[in-house]
């Protein structure tokens, strides 16, 4: 059974195709390839799940933003809008980001959660940033809690 988010990207193809959206073709067509090779990685090619696709959109995400950082940095204004472009197509389908401040305060009762059991400092930093991205979900990227508990832990 194919997700619904396989789906939602396959007819986004299509109509990105028949309305000559050059931007939105092509980073689709780049999104169904990473999952391609997401699904056959591994012994045996399975079908993966809206989550296991939401994790292969985050790499791809991340990949946009890294590399729109690399061209500012090398004057290269083009090719740094370019993947922007891509990474704009992209974020359409990722789950709304948690604000800052709901996600600071997981960060902060998980925090206290970790003292009552004597987990202090940087020991801590491991169990936190676990129970944080099991209460946060697909709201928050890792490198983003990761920041904040280790701001906090500080």
């Amino acid at each position: 059974m194919a997700s619904q988010l396989l789906e939602q990207l396959r007819g986004d193809l299509n109509a990105a195709m028949k309305s000559r959206d050059q931007v939105t073709t092509s980073t689709i067509r780049m999104i169904l390839s990473a999952v391609q090779v997401a699904s056959v990685a591994g012994d045996e090619a399975t079908d993966l799940s809206d989550a296991e696709i939401t994790a292969v959109l985050r790499s791809e995400a991340k990949r946009r933003v890294e590399a729109a950082e690399l061209y500012e940095q090398a004057g290269r204004a083009e090719q740094a809008a370019s993947e922007r472009g891509e990474l704009a197509v992209i974020e359409k389908y990722l789950p709304a980001a948690m604000d800052g401040a709901a996600l600071q305060a997981i960060v902060d009762e998980e925090i206290a959660v970790a003292r009552e059991a004597g987990a202090e400092g940087p020991k801590a930093m491991g169990q936190v940033i676990k129970a944080v991205k099991d209460r946060a979900g697909d709201g928050a990227d890792g490198g983003r809690i990761a920041g904040l508990v280790k701001a906090s832990l500080a």
